[in-house]
Parts: C-alpha cells; structure tokens; sequence
C-alpha cells in the first residue's frame, strides 16, 4: 500500500451564493481527488475497482497468427493452382509452432491452432472433402486469402495503452488483463464511507409493528446503502442518532477518525434540534450550498480534517437525485476514479408542463415509451413530490430541464438521462 493523500484544505468553499448545477458539478470535479491508498489486487476481486495504474499490452495479442475455424490452413497462392491439396501435418491449439508446409499441401488444424508460416488461409472442414485414402482433401472454390485466419495482434498490438488510471474494472477488463498474463494489479483502496440518519422520529424498519404519531420509518439509509454498492466504496452503517448533541458529537468525531466521507440526509436547518449541523460547523468546516435545482436545493458539503462531510436532503427523491449528481462523482474522485459526464438523449416529450420557473435546472423522474404512431418518447412521472418514492421506482430515468427551459409542449426535445449511466440496471 502507498502513502495516503491529503483532501485538499476547504475543498468545497466557493465564492458564489446560489450555484447553478454545472457550477456544483465543476468545482467538485476541479477540487477533489483521491485520498485513499493502493493495493495491489488480483483478478478474481478486481471487479468494479478502480485501477490505478495505466496497462500496456507488453506483446500482441494473440500472440500468433492463428485459425478461427476446424478445417485445413494452406497458402492461398497454392490454392489458386489446384484446390485440391495434399494433406500435411496436424496442428492442434496448444501445439508448438509448426515448420513451413510443403507446396500443394494443407495442414489439418484447430480452432485456436498456431497457423504454419507459409499459410495466409483456412477452409472450414464442413466444406472439404477428404479422399477416401484421406491423404488429400478438396477445398472448395472462391475463397479470398486469408480467410477464417486471425492475425498475430488482431485483438491488441504491443505497446497498445488499454486501460487508464481511475478507469472502474469491468469483467471484459479483466478479461483483457488475464490475456496480458496479469494476475493482479494496483488499484485504490475501496472508499470508507459511514452513512448516518438522524432524528427522534426516525425508526428502524421491522423494529416496531405500529408506528406512533410523529414517527417515520428511516428509509433514506437504506436507499444510500444500496447506492453505495454500485460504487468501489466500503460503507459503515452507523443507525440512527437521537437529537443529542453529545451523541452526535462523540459518533461523528469516532466517524471522521475512521472514515473518508461521513453521508447524512435531513437537518440541514439550524433549528434548535439540528445538532448535526452545529457539531459538523464546531468539529470541522461546513459550506451550505443552495443549489438553483429542483429537487435538491439545500446540500451541505464540508469536511472534519481528511474527512468529507456530504449532507443530502431529508426528502427522498431529492437525497436520491442529489446523490446521483454530486454525491456519486465526488465519492469516485476521492476514491481514484475520473469524472464523466452521464450522457443524455434528446428525445420528444410524451408530456406537458405548462409552466416551469426560470433560471432553476429540474430533474424530472420519467421513462421511454412508444407512442402511437411507434416513435420513442420521454414520458414524465405525473406527481412531482420530492416524498413520492413511488416516483422513483417507476422511472427508468431523469428528465432533464434546463435552466432556460420555461415550459414544454408534447413534442418538444427532452434530455433524457437513464439510470444506467450511474451504474443502476432497470428491473
């Protein structure tokens, strides 16, 4: 493992009072960066980890030039005399690289097979015909030089860059690796994360059968949690914190000793009983941003030394968007990873909205249906509730709404961004 780095000093101060959304996005993605070390890993745990050193194909792959295909490899030019040859040797995949066939001879070979140095082509074998003495086979007419051949390089040439540091391991990557004869390679340390609820009327699901008046079940937790495991973090649960400021004081200040980033929703007010607040603004450094997005507006993001403070919104389906936009890319940053941008797509809406606020980017929960005439469009989730989970287990993405967007008609071009591009399959 590797020294660990240091999170930048005031790594979320900003000199501007209510930030547009690409103004968040950017300050997160210029001021964070990884404050986790690196381990070297093997392959059969490199999924979803974020690499941290870049890889060079050291040889081609494959090695050889070789046959896609049972059948016979022969040199296209004798074939153009006669195309029927004499049968040569048989290469097997895994055999030693053959001697140079003999003219006006074909090799029986292998899928996989290492192809003899003068042969450029392979007729599959379904299409010969082998003599009855089986000592020469007939390959049949038209075929191009060098078919069902695969080239030595094909798939990569040495010296060929394939994967970049921060680049998040997918199985095709490992597969690529394995291909290189890596067994393992140095990737950052998973992100420690703690995850904490606040409040007397919060609840532990299955802890009671009957809530009381006042009482809710903590479902934001659970939702984060859930979040947190499509990313290379390891989170701690650390339950439900009654209003007390000692209790908080003392979890709080264990979790940033502990931990890279401390995850909260809820009591961003500086009411009497928003003691998170207070403690994080007395233990460490706390910016309350406003964010000129809908759902989402009030976000804290501080931090308590070398520990990142993020503080979602209580509601469910803002703390749900805000931790896709920014929670999401700030937790890959500081765990070794790069930022890119989720793609969108314009599609025509399927839906109305006869009047949106100005200067204010909406994230609208919605999903692609077909409609009569069989064109795809954007239909919207018709309540817009920042409570309604229901909201979210319907969509199948954001609707995206700029902020100079004031209404929109049926028809109308749409970003649409689906859940996949932050790594949440569809049902």
């Amino acid at each position: 493992m590797t020294g660990t780095p240091h999170l930048i000093d005031d790594c979320f101060l900003h000199d501007k009072g209510r930030m547009r959304h690409d103004d968040v996005v950017a300050l997160i993605t210029s001021r964070l960066g990884p404050v986790v070390g690196i381990s070297s890993v093997r392959l059969d745990n490199l999924s979803g980890r974020l690499l941290a050193e870049g890889v060079e194909a050291p040889r081609n792959v494959p090695l050889h030039d070789n046959s896609a295909v049972d059948g016979y490899a022969f040199a296209h030019g004798d074939y153009a005399a006669d195309n029927t040859m004499t049968i040569g040797p048989r290469i097997a995949a895994g055999d030693r690289p053959p001697a140079p066939l003999a003219g006006g001879a074909a090799a029986r070979i292998f899928t996989g097979a290492v192809m003899p140095p003068n042969a450029d082509t392979v007729a599959m074998q379904e299409d010969c015909t082998v003599s009855d003495d089986g000592m020469s086979v007939t390959i049949p007419a038209g075929l191009r030089p060098g078919a069902n051949r695969r080239l030595a390089g094909e798939d990569v040439k040495a010296g060929d860059r394939l994967l970049v540091p921060g680049q998040r391991l997918r199985p095709q990557d490992i597969a690529a690796l394995a291909s290189l004869g890596k067994s393992e390679i140095g990737v950052f340390d998973k992100l420690r994360v703690a995850i904490v609820s606040t409040g007397n009327e919060l609840v532990e699901p299955g802890s009671v059968a009957v809530l009381n008046e006042g009482q809710v079940f903590d479902t934001n937790r659970h939702m984060l949690a859930a979040l947190c495991r499509d990313l290379p973090v390891a989170t701690t649960d650390l339950g439900i914190l009654e209003d007390d400021e000692a209790a908080i004081s003392a979890a709080l200040s264990k979790a940033a000793a502990d931990h890279n980033v401390i995850l909260t929703t809820g009591g961003a007010s500086r009411g009497e009983e928003d003691h998170i607040v207070r403690t994080i603004d007395r233990l460490g450094k706390r910016h309350l941003w406003q964010i000129a997005i809908k759902p989402g507006r009030p976000m804290s993001f501080g931090q308590i030394g070398d520990c990142v403070f993020l503080g979602l919104p209580g509601n469910p389906v803002a703390a749900f968007v805000c931790f896709l936009l920014y929670c999401c890319p700030a937790l890959r940053l500081l765990g070794g990873g790069t930022y890119r941008e989720p793609r969108r797509y314009a599609l025509p809406a399927g839906f109305a909205i006869k009047s949106k606020k100005p200067d204010r980017r909406e994230f609208q929960r919605g999903w692609l249906e077909t409609d009569d005439k069989g064109n795809t469009v954007v239909q919207k989730y018709p309540r817009d509730g920042s409570g309604l989970i229901s909201g979210l287990r319907s969509a199948g993405g954001l609707i995206e709404l700029g902020e100079d967007i004031r209404a929109v008609k049926p028809g109308d071009p749409v970003n649409y961004i689906p859940f996949s591009e932050f790594g949440i399959t569809t049902g």
